[in-house]
């Protein structure tokens, strides 16, 4: 890997995979936990799919799946807190991450969508 996002995005969904075993296996808790593992690890397979984009508008395309992603994650680990499947602990300090992949993925896209219409 050979950028920020990605390294953050990786290095997020072994997060995730390893939160969602331990909610299998010490909480007994599996349909929620089926959910956050499938948008927190999609949030860096769309990541590292727009770095293989046929065009700027595709690549925008993929890190806004990514983002919204990242936007269901973040729901998915506010319930669970709000059910106690998460202490307060293990809450922050797995939002925060999450929330800083959503924050670099709207600037990027941001970013990206100022470039394209500067050359229109």
């Amino acid at each position: 890997m050979n950028n920020a996002i990605e390294e953050k995005s990786f290095h997020f969904a072994v997060r995730i995979a390893k939160l969602c075993k331990y909610l299998q296996e010490q909480k007994k808790e599996y349909i929620l936990s089926k959910q956050l593992m499938r948008s927190g690890t999609s949030i860096g397979a769309n990541i590292m799919e727009s770095q293989q984009a046929q065009s700027r508008a595709d690549f925008i395309s993929k890190l806004s799946i990514a983002l919204k992603e990242a936007v269901e994650t973040n729901y998915w680990l506010l319930l669970m807190n709000a059910t106690d499947y998460l202490s307060e602990t293990e809450f922050s300090s797995i939002i925060a991450d999450s929330k800083e992949l959503e924050r670099l993925l709207t600037s990027i896209i941001k970013t990206s969508r100022n470039i394209t219409s500067k050359k229109l």
